[in-house]
């Protein structure tokens, strides 16, 4: 699984005939990309690590039959490019399992709190588990790319983060499609409840029911089991898939490689990512089709 899992974080032109062959290979034996991904964000030290512990050991304990997979992505530092992966210390898989897999991605300094492979490891692991969980770099302000790569998004704060208007300055706030206030063991939990519920009103006025808020301590295990209730029930619900996100991040992929040259060229010319994607038939084809294509454009507008 990790020798495979690396293909999909080789990043280098070469590896594109890699993917596109394991991805047959799983199509072929009848694998079908259905498994809900759910993103875990929020602010450093609000204890998502932890918390991601503590419910993958709960959600495999309910079903003998879950298999999860996990993708946590560490900040890296921006002076030595280098980051820790440590948040596979605080899992504890019970041994010769084999339904949980834990993999760990530096962020390589980008921003949006995902590394720049993060979406084609899900992509590919969205064949082999019923369950991916994305915990993201702790977030600030523009940390929201999970929003696109997952059918759910759960926003874990910690108490003592602020009162209504720091709330409110906090981009991230209109991201989730719930909250977690996390550490709820600890005195200060409840003033944090009262300024979260007080700045939603404000901060998505357009929401037509109210934005769940759950309460959980992950070391007490407190409130765990009833938000790995609300995770097992999306494992039931329609969802658009991970095939449902590769629109945004071919357009993210050929914004990176061509600019604004590129992103022009896609919608003029290819009729935009989606229609592009369909026309190519995958994603690996759909990048060595566009970067071809791309080249001959110019080249032509060049000589001519």
């Amino acid at each position: 699984m990790s020798r495979l899992v690396g293909r999909f974080e080789d990043q280098r032109p070469a590896a594109l005939a890699q993917r596109a062959a394991a991805i047959e290979t799983l199509q072929g034996a009848g694998a079908r990309p259905d498994a809900v991904v759910l993103g875990i964000t929020g602010t450093p030290g609000s204890g998502k690590s932890s918390l991601v512990a503590r419910l993958t050991a709960e959600l495999l304990a309910r079903d003998e039959t879950l298999t999860i997979g996990v993708v946590a992505v560490d900040p890296s530092s921006h002076l030595s490019g280098g980051s820790l992966l440590g948040d596979r210390t605080r899992l504890r898989p019970s041994a010769g399992s084999g339904r949980l897999f834990f993999r760990s991605q530096a962020s390589a300094t980008e921003l949006g709190g995902l590394g720049p492979s993060s979406f084609q490891v899900c992509r590919v692991m969205a064949y082999l588990f019923d369950l991916v969980i994305v915990e993201t770099v702790g977030v600030g302000q523009s940390e929201a790319d999970i929003r696109h790569l997952a059918d759910q998004v759960y926003l874990v704060l910690a108490p003592l983060g602020g009162d209504e208007v720091q709330f409110l300055k906090a981009g991230i706030i209109e991201v989730p499609h719930a909250f977690v206030l996390n550490k709820c063991d600890e005195p200060a939990a409840q003033q944090s409840l009262h300024h979260l519920r007080n700045a939603l009103w404000l901060a998505r006025p357009f929401d037509t029911e109210p934005v769940p808020i759950y309460q959980t301590s992950a070391k007490t295990g407190q409130g765990v089991g009833e938000l790995a209730s609300v995770m097992a029930a999306t494992l039931e619900a329609d969802h658009p898939g991970i095939a449902g996100r590769e629109p945004y991040f071919f357009f993210r992929w050929v914004k990176d490689e061509w600019g604004r040259t590129g992103t022009a060229f896609l919608d003029r010319d290819l009729g935009g990512a989606a229609a592009w994607l369909t026309e190519a038939g995958g994603f690996e084809p759909a990048q060595q089709g566009f970067e071809q294509r791309l080249l001959g454009s110019l080249r032509q507008h060049g000589t001519s």
